[in-house]
């Protein structure tokens, strides 16, 4: 099997496998006084430290919650709750995952304006455009540090710290989901109030997340029950799921630029053999993500190739994972040609991907186009 589907789920590493099994066998509820309960809050505790760590935070400033999803929810009507009623105003990008997106309509349903700042017309966003739609009536800016789509990277950074010099009210929030433990991500250098993780998009398990608030940023609990992680998230921690977090976090802390510069130089060979099969256009930009990658092979509908190449065993994706084969509406607000909008599949790499896994999926792609296109 040769899987390149990595922006849409990753295969757990064998760290965050038996990392997982020690919680199931500590199997105290973290919240109980005795033994067994303080041996299960100790692998928690030990789990946040080395999330905190990675981000440049402290351990009390991290929250884990049961993925991204609810990360951003948690985030976005938190920042509601907490000002919506004095302020109005939201900025996002017109490019946000549905986890973003969708909270923001319904944020605008319940009469809030919601500022939706597009890419240029060379498929660019633009910080300075992100400042401007921000005025004193504005209590939340969410941006994803790296679009999932095609791997775009936001300038969260510039951005926000425009933002903050300006408006240092606001609170500023990432979905940092496809950018933690694949490029560098520090919470102060990214200007960023609360931000959201993911563990199933870095080698931990699925149903596992967290979310940074910075000290003084006060948000009210969305999960409301008997007062775990201090009362921000009630609910009994998953021990197993935590600990899988911060094994595959603690693998990967040490070596984010090391696994970037392996990531370019595949990206790059998978560059180089699109460029030469005529009928194969890459469409993500340079200076992005090099984990995800958006190309079009012209004559083949996205779903048609994804599923000739299911066949021989090479998995991809037609987009988002949570878009389930509908046409994107990020690729066409990234300004693509209508007509790749069809026939546009991604690539995401893992750090075990090889450029033998690129030599196969051309292979694949060029046996569809003689398979498969009509016309030649």
């Amino acid at each position: 099997m040769i899987y390149l589907d990595n922006a849409a789920t990753t295969k757990p590493c064998d760290e965050a496998k038996a990392a997982v099994m020690k919680g199931l066998e500590v199997f105290g509820n973290p919240s109980s006084l005795h033994r067994a309960g303080l041996d299960a809050e100790l692998l928690v505790s030990d789990a946040r430290e080395i999330i905190a760590d990675a981000l440049g935070v402290t351990p009390d400033e991290v929250y884990f919650t049961s993925g991204a999803t609810e990360s951003n929810n948690t985030a976005i009507f938190g920042a509601y709750k907490a000002h919506g009623k004095r302020k109005k105003r939201v900025v996002i990008s017109s490019v946000e995952h549905p986890a973003v997106k969708n909270p923001a309509q319904e944020l605008e349903d319940m009469g809030c304006e919601v500022v939706r700042i597009s890419p240029d017309e060379n498929g660019e966003i633009n910080a300075r455009d992100i400042f401007a739609a921000v005025n004193e009536d504005t209590f939340l800016v969410s941006c994803m540090l790296v679009n999932n789509e095609n791997g775009y990277i936001l300038p969260v950074e510039k951005a926000f710290s425009m933002i903050k010099k300006k408006y240092p009210q606001v609170i500023t929030h990432c979905d940092c989901v496809q950018g933690f433990m694949k490029i560098p991500v520090k919470a102060k250098k990214l200007n960023a109030d609360m931000i959201s993780l993911s563990g199933h998009k870095i080698y931990a398990p699925k149903g596992i997340g967290a979310l940074y608030v910075k000290k003084g940023v006060h948000i009210p609990p969305f999960m409301l029950g008997g007062g775990q992680e201090k009362g921000f998230r009630s609910g009994t921690e998953s021990v197993p799921l935590i600990c899988g977090f911060g094994a595959a976090v603690k693998k990967l802390a040490p070596n984010v630029s090391a696994n970037f510069e392996k990531a370019a130089d595949i990206q790059a060979y998978l560059i180089e053999k699109c460029n030469e099969n005529g009928d194969v256009f890459v469409n993500s930009r340079k200076g992005g993500s090099p984990y995800v990658t958006s190309i079009a092979v012209n004559g083949l509908k996205s779903e048609v190739l994804l599923h000739y190449l299911e066949k021989r065993e090479i998995y991809v994706s037609s987009g988002s994972a949570c878009s389930k084969g509908k046409k994107s509406s990020v690729l066409k607000e990234f300004r693509y040609p209508e007509q790749s909008l069809d026939s546009t599949i991604r690539i995401s790499f893992s750090i075990d991907t090889t450029k033998a896994d690129i030599d196969a999926l051309m292979e694949g792609i060029k046996s569809a186009q003689n398979d498969l296109c009509k016309v030649r």
